[in-house]
This record gives structure tokens, C-alpha cells and sequence, in this order.
């Protein structure tokens, strides 16, 4: 399993950036997806999570009416869309797909089996 993630980047607060994460090796419409992201200093929290659909969404309550995950499986590629960005969010922001195809909310790192490379977002004050 292959886990591609970008669009990470240098912002201002208020901003918004779009991550991506585009996946091989795995039959994506029949995976969960989510994204975590890791501070400096800070353990790997949960952002996101998306089902196999599409259609139901989970998110970490900091993010909340400010960030949005999507998927498209038509081109194997989970996407974050963050807006209203804060320097709190300033993390390496990872996609993850679950150890198995059963774990419908993966909300937790013991429920990961391929992590992406990571993508910097940094958003200055």
C-alpha cells in the first residue's frame, strides 16, 4: 500500500489549503480513509475519517465547520479541504488507510495499517 499526500504549505491564519492523498496497492472503495495530523512535540492525533462511500464523516471537535474530507474513488485519492485555518493547526498532516477493510471509523493510530509521508502545514499568525 502506497500513500501519496501533498499539498501542504506555508499560510497565513484564515487561510485555506486543499491536502490530497492519492492511494495504490489497496482496493480504495472498499477502505475507510482518515487523516492525522502530528505537532511539534505533540502524539499523532486524530483529524478526519471518511466511510467507504463516501457518505458519512467523522471529525476530531477542532476542526469542526472548518475542515471538510472527501473522497473520490474513482480516482483513489482522500482529500482534506481546511479552511479558516489557525497556528494550532500548524502540523505534519498524514493520511491513513485502516488495517482492514472492517474498521469503518478509523479514528485511532491502532487502527492504521499504511501511513502516507506526511505533509507540513504551517500557518503563521
Amino acid at each position: 500500500v502506497q500513500l501519496q499526500a501533498s499539498g501542504g504549505g506555508l499560510v497565513q491564519a484564515g487561510a485555506s489549503l486543499r491536502l490530497s492523498c492519492a492511494a495504490s496497492g489497496l482496493a480504495f472503495s472498499t477502505y475507510a480513509m482518515g487523516w492525522f495530523r502530528q505537532a511539534p512535540g505533540k502524539e499523532r492525533e486524530f483529524v478526519a475519517a471518511i466511510s467507504r462511500s463516501g457518505v458519512s464523516k467523522y471529525y476530531v471537535d477542532s476542526v469542526k465547520d472548518r475542515f471538510a474530507i472527501s473522497r473520490d474513488n474513482t480516482k483513489n485519492t482522500v482529500y482534506l479541504q481546511m479552511n479558516s485555518l489557525k497556528p494550532d493547526d500548524t502540523a505534519v498532516y498524514y493520511c491513513a488507510a485502516p488495517s482492514s477493510r472492517f474498521i469503518l471509523q478509523p479514528r485511532s493510530a491502532y487502527d492504521i495499517g499504511a501511513w502516507g509521508q506526511g505533509t507540513l502545514v504551517t500557518v503563521s499568525s
